[in-house]
């Protein structure tokens, strides 16, 4: 019987088969002539009976029937040119083969549609592994489509493990998707292929095609070969950018001679299309992947700003609470101006309280460069003639002549050059305060013209008859001890007596060493502001030096160096930018070399450096902290505090054989 010819277009695919059996039998089971992919197929979905040159159509009770020219049927006849629909699958019936025109011209339509049919396959190809971004079902539905387009039974893509070169790295070539002709996946892939012909189309980075793998020369002693029983084998590398990134592996294990050069074709334009769809799935996945890395960062970024937002609302109101607790602690007015919180300055401003609430005169006593203005001005402006004026002379500054007409005025034509009447300083005053500083400097004739205002409560101006009645509260200091100036006739002690009603000491600044540091830091900023610099930040170097030095001129001599040091120093003010005086403090100190010797860092030698110290004082001491403060010259507060940073016992002090920090 001369052989029958159909063909079969499935999935745009299109075959032509020919049989001379006279019985054709189609579906999706691997025993039927025609095997078809279609879901909607039965197992055994239907027949064709040939007998002679008739031959007829017949269902086999599929569930979703078979349709004859567009009529679902049971039974029919076949004639050339009709069309049998199995699902999405449709088979031409074409007979027996003839020589005719009308066969030639069916063979040259039939070719053109296997051209478009093509062409639609590849388009919707291209189209699906474009629209598919994630890199794992594009690489299932690559091996999909080239099982499909060559009619493969199975189909399997190999990877390389890393972007190493794979001519030098062929091991690390693993299998990534493995994958059978009904669309599911192969279980344990890497023992059902070649790896030899898969490395061989690497190597050679070109295609290898076998009809017969079995009996191919190329694949002599290749176990894998012989042990699967390979026919039909198609193996294409992937190249990727100039490097090979796999490999593209169909074979068919039972039929020969499956695959043709067309197949091959086929699968290096598949193969093509699969290089990029991989590079931009990798590309997608690299800038998801930075994008979480972004998110996450921005995240953590949130989560740090929170956290500091906590932290600095957290020192915010520990920062308040300090200040209220300093407030308490300077007393019950506004010392704002004056810098410091040693134990000096918290007695100094508990006696201002007592001060600020008296109308009585007030004696300032200190060193030059303590700051008896400051103090005068916060007796003055805390107390209840705040809203009058303040007004301040120093009575060192000018000879007699000078200091009599500045503070109690003159009338016109009381000497030469006074051609018009000039108010007193006293009685500018009036209502207010008059602070007069290095009072100790007034000449005796001064002393007594003074004693007389402050006991009478007016003046006559200098070339006036007529007496003016005034109202001050004197605030008068001196830097010398009036009490000596006194003994040795040098002050009149009537007018001593006068003005030393309430008496304020103030401390020198080596008294106070525990405020050097914030009264650096006031100054230099304020020195800053007054250049229109920016202040340089002070090192702890710097600020330990500072502390150290005895500072003989007091605060004015600091607030000198900070000018100094704005024009110095740029950024950070070291050790360099200091005055050599300032430098050089505490070079002749007895502490030898080794108490010294540096251990770690420099922060670490100075921590050990006070923990010794402290230990020792307490220990000379027998624990007693106010003479142990003394000793190491800081306050009592300030050797708790040292005692409380490194967490020192005091127990443990008094007894140097027992073991601590």
């Amino acid at each position: 019987m001369p052989p029958k010819k159909i063909v079969v277009v499935e999935d745009g695919v299109r075959q032509t088969l020919e049989f001379a059996a006279p019985l054709i039998k189609v579906g999706r089971a691997v025993d039927n002539h025609v095997q078809l992919r279609s879901a909607h197929s039965s197992r055994h979905h239907c027949q064709i009976e040939v007998q002679g040159e008739d031959a007829w159509v017949v269902d086999l009770d599929s569930a979703n029937g078979t349709l004859w020219n567009g009529e679902r049927i049971v039974r029919s006849p076949l004639a050339r040119g009709d069309v049998l629909a199995i699902g999405e699958a449709r088979i031409e019936w074409l007979g027996e083969a003839r020589g005719s025109a009308d066969d030639a011209l069916r063979t040259i339509q039939a070719e053109d549609a296997a051209e478009r049919d093509e062409v639609v396959v590849f388009a919707r190809i291209a189209r699906a592994l474009l629209e598919e971004n994630e890199l794992d079902p594009l690489l299932r539905l690559i091996v999909d489509s080239a099982v499909l387009l060559v009619g493969g039974e199975r189909g399997f893509l190999l990877l390389f493990d890393t972007d190493a070169a794979p001519k030098e790295d062929l091991g690390r070539i693993r299998v990534r998707v493995a994958r059978s002709f009904d669309r599911t996946d192969i279980p344990l892939p890497s023992s059902r292929l070649s790896m030899g012909i898969a490395r061989q189309a690497v190597r050679e980075r070109q295609a290898v095609l076998s009809v017969d793998a079995g009996r191919d020369e190329r694949f002599e002693g290749m176990a894998s070969v012989e042990g699967l029983k390979l026919r039909s084998v198609v193996c294409l590398p992937i190249d990727l950018d100039g490097k090979i990134a796999g490999v593209l592996y169909v074979d068919n294990r039972l039929q020969e001679g499956v695959f043709g050069e067309e197949d091959q074709r086929r699968l290096g334009l598949l193969a093509d299309l699969a290089a990029s769809a991989i590079r931009n799935a990798r590309w997608v996945a690299e800038l998801r992947e930075k994008n979480e890395r972004l998110i996450g960062s921005s995240q953590k970024i949130q989560r740090l700003n929170e956290e500091l937002g906590r932290k600095v609302r957290d020192q915010g109101s520990e920062l308040a609470v300090v200040r209220a607790e300093l407030g308490r602690e300077r007393g019950r007015y506004d010392y704002s101006q004056i810098v410091g919180s040693s134990d000096a300055m918290r007695k100094v401003f508990a006696e201002l309280d007592r001060t600020v609430e008296a109308e009585l005169p007030v004696l300032i006593q200190g060193e030059s460069g303590t700051g008896k203005e400051l103090i005068a001005r916060a007796i003055h402006f805390n107390g209840s003639r705040k809203a009058k004026p303040f007004v301040a002379e120093n009575c060192a500054a000018l000879p007699d002549t000078l200091l009599e007409s500045e503070l109690f005025g003159h009338a016109r034509g009381a000497f030469t050059g006074a051609d018009r009447a000039k108010k007193g300083l006293i009685e500018q005053a009036t209502g207010g305060t008059l602070f007069l500083d290095e009072i100790g400097d007034m000449s005796s004739a001064m002393q007594k013209n003074l004693l007389r205002v402050l006991q009478e409560g007016e003046l006559r101006p200098l070339g006036s008859s007529q007496r003016v009645q005034v109202d001050v509260r004197l605030v008068a200091a001196s830097n010398r001890d009036l009490a000596e100036m006194v003994k040795r006739g040098e002050f009149r002690e009537d007018l001593y007596y006068r003005i030393n009603v309430l008496t304020l000491k103030l401390p020198p600044l080596r008294e106070r060493r525990d405020d050097v540091p914030l009264l650096a830091e006031a100054l230099l900023n304020r020195a800053a502001r007054d250049s229109g610099r920016p202040a340089p930040a002070l090192s702890h170097e710097v600020l330990a030096q500072l502390a150290e030095y005895d500072w003989p001129g007091n605060v004015r001599e600091l607030e000198n160096e900070a000018r100094r040091l704005i024009l110095a120093a740029v950024d950070v003010v070291r050790l360099e930018h200091l005055s050599e005086p300032i430098r050089q403090a505490g070079a002749a100190s007895t502490l030898t070399t080794a108490s010294l010797a540096l251990v770690g860092s420099l922060p670490e030698a100075v921590a050990s450096f006070e923990r010794k110290a402290l230990r020792d004082a307490l220990t000379q001491n027998e624990g007693n902290k106010s003479r142990a403060a003394k000793d190491l010259g800081i306050s009592r507060f300030a050797l708790q505090r040292k005692l409380d940073k490194y967490e020192i016992d005091e127990e443990a002090a008094r007894n140097p054989g027992s073991s601590g920090r």
